[in-house]
């Protein structure tokens, strides 16, 4: 009789999650977040879901703040060798299903972040500055894509990212090369002086969303967050 019980209330369960889940968010690019049922989701907690919806949506800033780049800065992707700005886009963030696997892991992301502004750095300046971001971010998700009951996160890691993050943010606002020009092109003026405040709006979508579920993981931790603030003339990040 147990043997029949068991796998009766496991497809009891599917089909009361289906029968409460909501319509897909209608966005105005057509795009939907709305993710297919997996049995995987019954070791998963709530907070696991919000943990891995954060982490897509910092990937998704991510991928739209380097393809902004590449493309107010396409000197850079043909210094990678790529074809256009999407390519190097793709090649960039190509190790993400497999990421526990990648090289790219194991990349030193604060040195990554400094080689961007190096006066004499000859490589591709966006993919070290975006390089460095992703790989710090996916540090600060304990290099995981997938999260269950018993994963923890630490909420000072993604606490750090975002201060880290509000610092190379600032660094791409701010630096300059010895002609006074900026190192990368980022937000600027359209023809008729309108501010493109594009990159801003971005790296606040980021840097919330880190604030946000830091805040979340705190209150289920209920281990308390230290503040801190990164050397911003130096450039000495918070540690990951």
């Amino acid at each position: 009789m147990n043997r029949i019980a068991a796998p009766l209330a496991c497809l009891l369960t599917v089909l009361l999650l289906a029968s409460c889940s909501s319509p897909p968010i209608q966005r105005k690019d057509g795009s939907s977040s709305i993710r297919s049922f997996s049995l995987r989701d019954l070791a998963k907690s709530d907070v696991d879901t919000v943990i891995e919806i954060h982490q897509q949506a910092v990937l998704a800033s991510l991928r739209t703040l380097t393809l902004k780049l590449y493309r107010r800065n396409p000197g850079e992707w043909r210094k990678s060798g790529h074809a256009s700005a999407d390519a190097a886009t793709e090649a960039l963030f190509k190790p993400i299903p497999h990421w526990h696997l990648s090289s790219q892991m194991r990349l030193d992301w604060q040195a990554s972040l400094r080689d961007a502004w190096r006066e004499d750095y000859p490589g591709d300046r966006v993919k070290a500055l975006m390089d460095g971001l992703l790989v710090m971010h996916m540090a600060a998700f304990d290099n995981r894509t997938e999260f269950y009951l018993l994963t923890d996160v630490d909420a000072q890691k993604l606490y750090n990212a975002a201060r880290n993050t509000e610092a190379v943010a600032w660094k791409l606002a701010t630096a300059r090369n010895p002609r006074g020009e900026p190192t990368l092109l980022s937000n600027g003026a359209d023809g008729n002086g309108v501010a493109n405040l594009s990159f801003e709006r971005e790296f606040g979508k980021l840097i919330g969303n880190q604030d946000t579920l830091a805040r979340i993981i705190e209150d289920k931790s209920n281990r308390e967050i230290r503040f801190g603030v990164v050397n911003l003339t130096s450039m000495v990040f918070l540690p990951i």
